[in-house]
């Protein structure tokens, strides 16, 4: 350990994949779990005497999620673009560089968060709209994202903050403070809106309060803690060649996770036309749902790419593929397990997060068709790891911006022949296609380049 860092190209393969992988999970999941916390005290206002109160709510929160969703992608530009950019540095033992790249990253995503918290803020009564969704929800869902852009700039340099630790293979980090950030959420939650009233509301000052406390770590942690890669600079007059690296890598990814949340965006659209409130209620919630195996699989993904970047700069490769088999098999374990759950339980389930009756049968069948292609999709996002570790970071991003993007019509046309469900076999059936396309493609890409010597700027 040096400089706060740990060098990954040393040691057995499966257990320092594993202690790099399951804080990540950790911190995938938690990223995600305060918009599923929120939905689940949200669903239950007013279950017993008025249930169409909780399902409206639901709605309101569910279209903020996607927004929620398309700001995390916006934000991954900085975060890949560090997490690639110092890993490869540090695997090269290049230590000065790592620590300008993450000043480098850290200026982008200071720039990038304060831009498009002005652009939720100013236009969030438009955007809102698109949604189709009945005028009373959609005035809650505006004021809701209106108090969520308080923490929005400080939630991007928290996801730049955890880019860098994972490529410093300090996981661990990221994990421990979204951890405290989600404790913090979970207590502040039922009392801002039962015991003092705030209804929905309540849950955005929540999620406002943790999101900030979050950030708070991170400062405390670099600044005044374990120092990181030497006490790196935020904010820094940047040059293009270490900006350019950063959008290269980061581009990419972010591109392609947006126009994945601006795809689901419009899926959401489809299933408000066919099934009113209760289909937009159902792909959100039953998207946030399906989430927590995306993120457990996002979360070794991302662990593979931070592995992959340091050992493929240290001419590697062969340690890298071991380590992306050994992460297949775990996925593989999970997405049959999942599958399980998903196609048996999926009432269940779903009445977790909003317990009545008409929502539990609509999410049932969401989740079943869901259930199928769970492998498919651990396929893909483990493949994409790969392909982010060694710097090539546009052929995931071709495949999946092509096939997500393809769901939109393919929507259209099955939910006029199958009605709502005919949305859900439209993500099904892509989702398919990528976990087939993509690893055939990197197979063919590694042949290629094992015998190259990595090159890195």
């Amino acid at each position: 350990m040096k400089s706060g860092i740990q060098n990954l190209t040393e040691g057995k393969i499966f257990s320092t994949l594993i202690r790099l992988a399951l804080p990540l999970m950790g911190t995938s999941f938690l990223q995600m779990a305060y918009t599923l916390m929120a939905m689940s005290w949200v669903g239950r206002l007013g279950t017993v005497s008025h249930p169409e109160i909780a399902t409206k709510s639901e709605a309101a929160i569910g279209a903020i999620g996607m927004l929620l969703w398309l700001t995390a992608s916006v934000a991954y530009l900085a975060m890949i673009g560090s997490e690639v950019a110092v890993g490869q540095s540090i695997g090269a033992k290049k230590m000065k560089r790592a620590a300008i790249y993450a000043s480098h990253s850290t200026t982008t995503s200071i720039i990038l968060g304060v831009i498009w918290i002005a652009i939720l803020f100013i236009f969030a009564n438009q955007i809102l709209s698109f949604f189709k969704l009945e005028a009373d929800i959609t005035e809650d869902a505006v004021l809701y994202l209106r108090i969520l852009t308080v923490s929005l700039p400080f939630q991007f340099l928290s996801y730049n903050f955890t880019g860098i630790y994972n490529g410093a293979g300090r996981s661990i980090v990221p994990f421990r403070n979204n951890a405290a950030g989600l404790v913090l959420n979970m207590i502040l939650d039922p009392i801002l809106m039962f015991v003092m009233g705030l209804g929905l509301h309540g849950a955005a000052i929540g999620t406002v309060a943790a999101q900030l406390f979050v950030f708070s770590l991170f400062f405390y942690q670099i600044k005044f803690g374990n120092r990181i890669l030497g006490n790196f600079s935020f904010f820094i007059r940047p040059k293009a060649i270490y900006l350019k690296r950063i959008f290269f890598l980061g581009t990419p990814v972010s591109v392609m996770n947006s126009l994945y949340a601006i795809i689901n965006m419009n899926l959401a659209r489809v299933a408000s036309i066919h099934g009113g409130h209760l289909g937009l209620m159902t792909q959100t919630t039953g998207g946030q749902i399906e989430a927590v195996t995306w993120n457990t699989s996002q979360g070794f993904s991302t662990a593979l790419s931070a592995f992959v970047a340091q050992n493929y700069a240290a001419n590697k490769l062969e340690r890298g593929k071991k380590a992306y088999y050994y992460t297949i098999r775990v996925m593989l374990t999970l997405g049959i397990v999942v599958s399980i759950c998903f196609m048996l339980f999926g009432a269940q389930i779903f009445g977790i997060i909003v317990p009545e009756e008409n929502a539990m049968e609509a999410g049932a069948q969401y989740l079943f068709v869901m259930g199928l292609v769970q492998i498919f999709m651990m396929f893909e996002l483990t493949t994409q790891g790969m392909f982010n570790g060694i710097g090539r970071t546009i052929e995931p991003a071709i495949i999946s911006i092509t096939f997500n993007a393809l769901r939109i019509p393919l929507a259209y046309y099955l939910a006029a022949q199958m009605g709502i469900t005919g949305v859900w076999w439209a993500i099904a059936i892509s989702t398919i296609c990528k976990g087939v396309i993509l690893p055939t493609w990197f197979a063919i890409v590694y042949r290629r380049i094992k015998k190259k010597k990595p090159k890195v700027s």
